[in-house]
């Protein structure tokens, strides 16, 4: 059998972070601190041992002040059975192994422990991949990855169920925002530690005329009102609960006591076999 193939270069990765982390340009950690702030607000439960994986510590050390803290390795610095909250943050979409990832962190919640798990979602960077993909068939009239590819919501939705949690639920939001130029974004990418780190990828530097090309192309396409370039970034939350008995449990098949023509006032037509 041949092996899985490695998707992400760690190591690439890891350097990337650590020169990201001279000059960052973390607003997308912000913006993912703030929603989990605000999800937390809305739960009826005091959480007193709770553990964040990040590769962007500063970012969460504030607020979480008590929080066990740990980087998105492979093995997951965490204990079976020791948390009541784990919040998986900013590093899914670059893992090799998303399911391993979301399963260690299930073992290390408690009975009713919450799992929260921010990542970027598939709709991030569409503009770049697209005016990238196009300028290099263009000018070398072939194709490399350049763009990670990322996690649809209704795909990354079912890993909860496949990693064992209970009450799963997935969702997304999409912020736009706006560049001067494709250079500013791409210098904003490098200082979110969040260029190409694809096992895949070419490892000389990009050829500027496909550099010159992607970007007329970009702001062709994705200009605003104001001569701003347009750049999508989407927020996926995945919301999940170790399984205890005090949840709600869904009715056996075949249980319940009143038909649903009864409860809609409408009349059942039957179906022919």
């Amino acid at each position: 059998m041949s092996e899985t193939p490695i998707l992400f270069d760690r190591t690439a990765l890891i350097r990337h972070r650590s020169r990201a982390r001279s000059n960052p340009a973390l607003f997308l950690h912000e913006e993912a601190m703030a929603d989990v702030q605000d999800r937390l607000s809305l739960v009826n439960k005091t959480f007193q041992k709770p553990a964040i994986v990040t590769p962007f510590p500063a970012v969460w050390q504030n607020s979480f002040p008590d929080a066990h803290i740990i980087p998105d390795d492979d093995v997951l610095d965490l204990t079976e059975d020791a948390h009541d909250l784990v919040i998986h943050a900013m590093a899914l979409h670059w893992a090799n192994d998303p399911v391993g990832q979301l399963i260690q962190c299930r073992r290390a919640l408690g009975p009713d422990g919450l799992l929260l798990v921010l990542a970027l979602g598939g709709q991030t960077l569409q503009e770049l991949r697209a005016t990238l993909g196009q300028a290099e068939i263009a000018v070398t009239g072939g194709l490399s990855p350049r763009v990670a590819p990322m996690g649809e919501i209704r795909d990354l939705g079912a890993l909860l169920q496949r990693a064992g949690l209970a009450l799963p639920v997935a969702d997304s939001a999409v912020l736009t925002t706006s560049y001067q130029t494709p250079l500013h974004l791409m210098h904003d990418l490098r200082a979110m530690g969040e260029t190409n780190a694809m096992s895949g990828r070419i490892k000389t530097a990009t050829r500027p005329s496909v550099l010159l090309q992607a970007m007329a192309l970009y702001s062709d396409a994705y200009s605003d009102d104001e001569g701003r370039i347009t750049a999508t970034f989407e927020m996926i939350t995945l919301t999940g609960w170790a399984p205890d008995s005090s949840q709600p449990q869904p009715l056996r098949p075949g249980s319940a006591t009143q038909r649903l023509s009864d409860a809609l006032n409408t009349v059942e037509t039957p179906l022919n076999d």
